[in-house]
């Protein structure tokens, strides 16, 4: 069975990438809840950041010279490629230790299946980092769903897009099907997600998804239609080689509308150093809030505060017993049923 955790929860990071450098590890170095005792990276300057960044934190070259000392550990952080997910989850799983995985959860949700099949018997937690759930604009459009400041909502517009036809300059370039390669599977984690959050089950869907220049064959682009079972209709939109970005939302309902522009600030802060502890952090600036409305009368909606610690704090709950994990793995493995539905079509 899984262990207890220490009081504070005993913490390795897998990957210092962008996952891991940018979100994971100054989330929970900020946390109290958590010790960050290893770093695991094979790139030698990757280690060199990081044994400057974390010098408490031991710095390991593989996988397998962190799960030499699992009993040292509580919970392992999964930062890399997807292609790896299933097999390092499945080997963390067995030694008894709780997992958080980066999204996309796993390549192929049988895949998924099998892990939360494995957890559950080891009696250890798994979740999923669905960290734009905590984001600025999300966190306020949810308020004003809930509130019914749009009235019945009929139509929902979301995208991430961007200007990099350069590439990511990370796995996302290279990484095949497959493996979780590909725009609909990264960022489409995102998107499915929070439609799902927001008016519920899946009960149709459809996609588009366009490959220009990669050349693994893994889409850059893609498109998701989605029919929710509370009868709104969500359209999603992934591009990384947008010359020019759409509205972050553009939500119609039965007496107003919501439209963002621009995307949350939390990665770019964390990116630059920012600690989330600093008191600016995940403030979004009055020029970029929402107008909730009809035209010609239209009002900013001041955005709540960005908040990627409460994943962690919430985890920290959930592994002392005292609530619900921050992102159920079943959530996950919905999505991923809905990006091979799409798949199946496009």
């Amino acid at each position: 069975m899984g262990r207890r955790p220490a009081a504070t929860i005993r913490t390795a990071v897998v990957g210092f990438g962008v996952s891991g450098k940018v979100f994971h590890t100054p989330l929970i170095a900020a946390d109290p809840a958590y010790s960050l005792d290893a770093i695991v990276t094979a790139d030698p300057a990757r280690a060199a950041e990081a044994a400057k960044l974390y010098p408490r934190a031991r710095v390991l070259p593989t996988p397998e010279a962190l799960f030499a000392a699992a009993d040292t550990l509580d919970l392992v952080v999964l930062g890399t490629p997807p292609g790896t997910h299933a097999d390092l989850a499945s080997a963390a799983i067995a030694r008894g230790l709780h997992v958080v995985v980066d999204k996309p959860f796993v390549s192929a949700s049988a895949q998924g299946e099998a892990l939360i099949s494995l957890a559950s018997d080891a009696g250890v937690k798994l979740t999923v980092f669905q960290n734009r759930r905590w984001d600025a604009d999300f966190l306020t459009l949810q308020d004003l769903v809930r509130d019914g400041a749009l009235g019945e909502v009929r139509s929902f517009e979301s995208r991430f897009e961007w200007w990099r036809p350069e590439g990511f300059g990370n796995w996302r370039d290279t990484a095949r099907v497959s493996d979780g390669g590909g725009i609909l599977n990264d960022l489409g984690a995102h998107l499915i997600d929070q439609a799902i959050r927001l008016f519920g089950p899946v009960a149709e869907s459809y996609g588009e998804t366009a490959n220009h220049g990669n050349p693994e064959g893994a889409d850059t682009e893609a498109f998701v239609s989605l029919w929710h079972e509370s009868g709104v209709r969500s359209r999603l939109w992934m591009n990384g080689m947008a010359p020019q970005a759409g509205p972050r939302f553009h939500v119609l309902g039965s007496k107003a509308g919501y439209t963002k522009w621009g995307l949350d600030s939390q990665e770019p802060a964390l990116a630059a150093g920012m600690a989330p502890t600093d008191p600016a952090y995940g403030v979004e600036p009055p020029e970029i809030w929402g107008r909730l409305g009809v035209d010609g009368a239209t009002q900013p909606v001041p955005a709540r505060a960005g908040a990627y610690p409460g994943f962690y704090r919430q985890l920290a709950a959930a592994l002392h017993g005292d609530g619900p994990l921050p992102v159920a793995p079943e959530e996950a493995l919905d999505v991923l049923k809905v990006i091979e539905s799409v798949r199946a079509y496009a």
